[in-house]
């Protein structure tokens, strides 16, 4: 396959294969013409990449987890701790977010939205006392 169809076949941008490539997480046959000839292999491995990413393992994670696919003696155990941490990183980002959502609901209520100058919003935003 080249890079247009596998492109197509993994739904990964033709960009990000050979950034992949560049980094050394895939490396797909080169023809004589110097064309990259992707096999069946590199688009499950693409797959599997693309599925990591949007799970938002880091490249760092993929490259790991990678590492331990293709590893038959693998212990589940380290699959589990990069997965677990993985976890405990978006644990944190959804509770700045929440705490986030309810600072600004709170500044949202506060705020008349009237036509006068007075706002809590720009107020809060800019550090000074009500």
């Amino acid at each position: 396959m080249n890079i247009g169809e596998i492109s197509i076949q993994s739904g990964l941008p033709p960009k990000t294969i050979r950034y992949y490539e560049e980094i050394g997480l895939i490396a797909p046959a080169r023809a004589a013409n110097g064309y990259r000839s992707f096999s069946e292999a590199d688009l499950h491995r693409l797959a599997f990449l693309g599925r990591a990413r949007a799970l938002g393992f880091t490249i760092e994670d993929c490259r790991a987890l990678l590492a331990l696919y293709t590893d038959r003696d693998r212990a589940s155990a380290d699959v589990r701790r990069i997965a677990r941490d993985h976890l405990e990183l978006i644990d944190g980002k959804i509770a700045e977010l929440q705490s986030m959502r309810e600072t600004l609901s709170d500044l949202v209520a506060a705020c008349a939205g009237d036509d006068r100058p007075d706002c809590p919003i720009l107020r809060d935003l800019a550090g000074t006392p009500d």
